[in-house]
């Protein structure tokens, strides 16, 4: 079935590869769904729930029913569309959803029992027995769900994820999009242009058209010179996928799955998340069929497909075609196929008053059944004056095109129905800062396509510093044709052949009418209970269709019936492309500080904190954890210690509304904070809990950093930019997340103020650095800042360069601790330390706390609002509450573990006698005994009792006296000098 002429193939190579093991030839160029109509091959795959036999309808993203399965093993990929798939030297495809064969599928059986499995009939079937649900139902619909098959294996394709930013997005490569793309480049701008298909183009590949005197696709490959030139990047094998807020767009690069053997490094997938100041659509239009009985045969496709094989891949999919449609532009599929050597045996048409545009047959009538099992043998054709039949082996059905205006509704828009062309079209606005243009836009000639893609485009540029848009409009056709309402055909009285909407999923004409009959009239309520638009196309070729019908058997409009909700992704997005690099050792980043490597020259083992890792101690020689832990803590309070804290979480905070935004998100006041002073904030949520604590420090008048705990750092940023954006829009402040871009050291201990001015060119005294005060610093003879604040009750420093020098200034740091009698600590010293000092972590802080819990309720300043204030006023948070408490261990030899509950002495250690919790354990070098942490029911009011602790988990009991959360220099006189 090759033509001997034309298409946009090689043919002086020939490919082979195999389907469902037979082996094909191929050309480059060549779809598998071209090539094997090539061969005569129509029977593609099944149907999901009759197993029917099915060929593509399409020959584009939109197809329903050629859907196989490429490569075998731990590489097989299902439900990949044969009219996408390029084919390769060696590609091994299979049919899916069919057994033992495609020709010979024993679950064709279903199709019999089509009485019985009509729309809904799941949700009546399976109600009872009830028993029969989980022994018989469930394994047998499992056993029979789904179209393709996982291999079942770890997937061995490697995916990759990116980033793109630009000025102008144009979203479709056909002529329109290329026009925009042109007008934006010629303007200055910064120009994306992403086509689905292999080569820009778009439907100029597949018509007989000219464009300025000469064929389209010589005018195409001109374009495309032009725009390479003018810097245009042009994505080929890239859909765009959705359109979100924020001018951001999802896109699905296929990178090598035309590839026959693909480097290493180079992924099956990409996925890009673009960010564009404006865009423009012109992803064009997809054509719909006319639902008629038994159209669903192989070798019954859409018109403009049949076109678009002919002319784009030279294949013939009949020796003899006809064709069906309500509309004029489906009459030159049969002068395309006319002029290509093809039988044409007539163009069958409902509307009064049409003429033939060629030399074929015109039959004014509508078909009203098909013949052939697994191929198109004929149809029946109703007429005025009867019934006839027409021999033909392939059919070109159309009931007209819908634009593709799925983006224009991913961020919530409805389109509006255009009764002239009987389709919906976007809504102006629909998505801020998206233009459309072309066929999406209802513009279906090419000269008018041509001048929307202009026009969008500078309507996206204007406000901009752009140079005006010189570009000229080549002549090209004008006439978009004529249309007539068709969305399916009335069958016969005696007829009992179904009338096929859905082709994946089975649905039917009936169907829709059964639901509207059993009072699902909403659209969204019928497409859940017939399935219909649910299926791996989304409904592309069958919603509009079905919502018409939904509307005709509701006594509706259509516009009243409206539409169902497009949502992404436009085609079906592999989840490992969405997720690349969540995979083994990815699927949790491990996130790194710049003094890492040389804290695991040093032993110490790493410990995750959030994403981070940190170390735990440093280790010498002959000791265990608890030693090193010892040692660290001892020699902070005595000499001096470097911790490295880069993994807190830094946000930096700009504007003149900066000091609000933190009033607001804060519980206590900092629009009262001089600048060069530091403050500790506790933050709430809305239902009065505490979120977050830190401290924030003011740089300047408006500009602010805030510290973060480690694991809150990206909770805590989510939380301002939903204050900053929705809550106080008007509110004129920036921020940025700069946890990365600073390397920051806290420096503890009596000696610790010696150690910072070894490294710091200004002087630190206690005028110029007290205590909570900041400022900037030059770190041998690099900007940085310096925080006198202390996690240890210490006279410390938090020292922070940029990230690039982390490593050197840690060296340094450790090298001068060391000669000063301390060293580096670590985390489980850090511990001990900040528990000493009763100083809360989210080991207290678990989301179930609230500030009255933890002492902190005075905080909430009287004179100000704050996000969570009026509910942390709630009774239930104020009262019989268990309020954090420190613990200390009666026998300096009993070890207290973390988790342990809180019982009175003499009480039962049972549930309803539980009195509170430990939550942060530890041993005390300065006290001498184990200490804790807790939360015990009215516990400050009972400092000085006796508890009973019991870990059940662990089998370990301890008594131990209950105190004040802080046990060590309870003045803060040593963090204050």
């Amino acid at each position: 079935m090759r033509l001997k002429t034309g298409g946009l193939i090689d043919r002086d190579t020939t490919l082979r590869f195999t389907f469902d093991g037979r082996r094909y030839d191929a050309h480059p160029g060549d779809t598998v769904a071209s090539a094997l109509l090539a061969a005569g091959t129509k029977l593609m795959g099944r149907s999901f729930k009759y197993h029917r036999p099915r060929g593509p309808l399409t020959h584009d993203s939109a197809e329903p029913n050629a859907l196989i399965t490429t490569h075998s093993g731990a590489r097989a990929v299902p439900n990949t569309r044969a009219t996408v798939q390029e084919v390769f030297a060696g590609l091994e495809t299979r049919s899916q959803n069919a057994w033992p064969s495609l020709a010979r599928d024993a679950m064709a059986v279903n199709d019999f029992a089509a009485p019985f499995l009509g729309a809904g009939f799941y949700y009546k079937t399976f109600m009872w027995p009830k028993a029969a649900w989980e022994k018989l139902y469930e394994p047998i619909i499992r056993r029979a769900a789904g179209l393709g098959a996982l291999s079942g294996q770890p997937d061995p394709w490697r995916q990759e994820k990116a980033f793109a930013h630009c000025d102008l997005l144009v979203i479709g490569g056909g002529p329109a999009g290329l026009m925009a793309a042109l007008a934006g480049a010629e303007a200055g701008a910064d120009v994306i242009l992403c086509e689905e298909a292999d080569r820009p183009g778009g439907r100029l590949l597949a018509e007989r058209e000219t464009v300025d005197g000469r064929p389209g696709t010589e005018w195409v490959a001109a374009m495309e010179a032009r725009l390479r030139a003018a810097g245009v990047r042009i994505m080929t094998r890239t859909t765009v996928t959705g359109a979100y807020d924020g001018g951001t767009y999802g896109a699905l690069e296929r990178v090598s799955h035309h590839l026959p053997d693909p480097h290493p490094d180079l992924p099956r997938d990409c996925f890009w998340r673009i960010a564009a100041r404006r865009a423009v659509l012109a992803a064009g239009a997809l054509e719909r069929p006319v639902a008629f009985p038994v159209n669903d045969r192989p070798g019954i496709m859409l018109a403009g497909s049949l076109r678009a094989y002919a002319n784009r891949w030279a294949v013939a999919a009949g020796e003899r075609v006809a064709v069906f449609a309500n509309n004029d532009d489906a009459h030159r599929t049969a002068l395309d196929l006319m002029e290509a050597g093809v039988e044409i045996a007539a163009v069958i048409d409902p509307r009064e008053g049409v003429a033939a545009q060629g030399d074929y047959p015109l039959i004014r009538g509508e078909v009203t059944n098909s013949t052939g099992r697994l191929g198109l043998t004929g149809v029946e054709i109703r007429t005025a004056s009867g019934t006839r039949k027409l021999a033909c082996d392939a059919l070109g059905v159309s009931g007209g095109w819908n634009p593709t205006i799925h983006l224009t509704c991913h961020t919530g828009a409805r389109p509006e129905w255009h009764a002239p062309l009987a389709a919906f079209l976007p809504r102006d606005g629909a998505v801020p800062g998206l233009q459309v243009a072309g066929a999406a836009a209802g513009r279906f000639d090419t000269h008018a396509a041509l001048e929307s893609g202009r026009d969008a485009a500078v309507a996206c540029l204007r406000g901009w510093d752009a140079r005006p848009c010189t570009v000229a409009i080549p002549e090209a056709r004008r006439d978009a044709g004529a249309i007539a309402p068709l969305w399916a055909v009335e069958a016969p009285r005696d007829a009992r052949h179904r009338a096929w909407l859905d082709f994946q999923n089975d649905v039917t004409v009936k169907d829709i009418h059964q639901a509207a009959t059993e009072n699902f009239r909403s659209v969204e309520h019928m497409k859940r209970y017939t399935t219909q638009g649910m299926a791996t196309d989304q409904g592309k070729s069958s919603n509009v269709a079905a919502l018409a019908i939904l509307a005709d058997a509701t006594g509706r409009g259509i516009p009243e019936t409206g539409t169902t909700t497009f949502r992404p992704p436009f085609v079906p997005v592999p989840i490992s492309a969405m997720g690349a690099g969540a995979q083994g050792a990815g699927f949790a980043p491990a996130r790194r500080t710049t003094s890492d490597p040389a804290m695991r020259d040093r032993g110490a083992p790493m410990i995750e904190t959030g994403l981070w890792y940190r170390p735990g101690w440093f280790p010498k020689a002959g000791e265990d954890w608890l030693a090193a832990c010892t040692r660290e803590a001892a020699m902070v309070r005595e000499s001096v210690g470097v911790a490295d804290v880069s993994t807190l979480g830094k946000i930096d905070i700009q504007g003149p509304d900066a000091a609000a935004l933190l009033d607001l998100v804060y519980a206590n006041g900092f629009s009262t904070l001089k600048p060069g002073r530091v403050r500790y904030g506790l933050m709430l949520r809305e239902d009065g809990l505490v979120m977050d604590d830190g401290t924030t420090a003011r740089l300047g008048p408006e500009h602010f950093v805030m510290t973060t705990t480690t694991a809150a750092a990206g909770p805590v940023m989510r939380h301002l930019e939903f204050v900053a954006q929705c809550l106080r829009p008007d509110w004129r402040v920036a921020l940025v997340s700069t946890t990365e871009a600073w390397a920051q050291f806290s420096v503890a201990g009596p000696r610790a103020r010696e150690l910072v001015q070894a490294v710091v060119a200004e002087p630190v005294t206690a005028e110029t650095f007290p205590f909570m005060g900041c400022g900037p610093v030059t770190v041998r003879g690099v900007p940085g800042r310096l925080f006198r604040i202390s996690f240890s009750g210490e006279h410390a420093y938090e020292i922070a360069v940029p990230s690039r020098y982390g490593a050197a200034l840690w060296d340094e740091l450790v090298a001068r601790a060391e000669a000063l009698g301390g060293g580096p600590y670590g985390m489980e010293a850090l511990n001990v330390l900040r528990i000493e000092k009763g100083f809360v972590t989210h080991s207290e802080i678990t989301g179930r706390v609230s500030a009255f819990d933890i002492g902190m309720d005075r905080m909430i300043s009287a004179k100000k609002d704050c996000i969570g204030k009026a509910a942390s006023r709630r009774p239930a948070l104020r009262t019989d509450r268990e309020e954090m408490v420190g613990l200390r261990a009666l026998d300096a030899t009993t070890k207290i573990t973390a988790g342990a509950h809180l019982f009175r002495q003499g009480d039962a250690p049972t549930r309803a006698n539980d009195q509170g919790y430990v939550t942060s354990p530890c041993f005390s070098p300065a006290l001498g005994r184990y200490i804790a942490l807790g939360f015990l029911l009215n516990g400050r009011a009972r400092h000085g009792e006796r508890v009973l602790l019991i870990d059940h988990l662990r089998g370990h009991r301890c008594e131990a006296e209950i105190c004040d959360p802080v046990q060590f220099d309870p003045e803060g006189g040593r963090a204050r000098d």
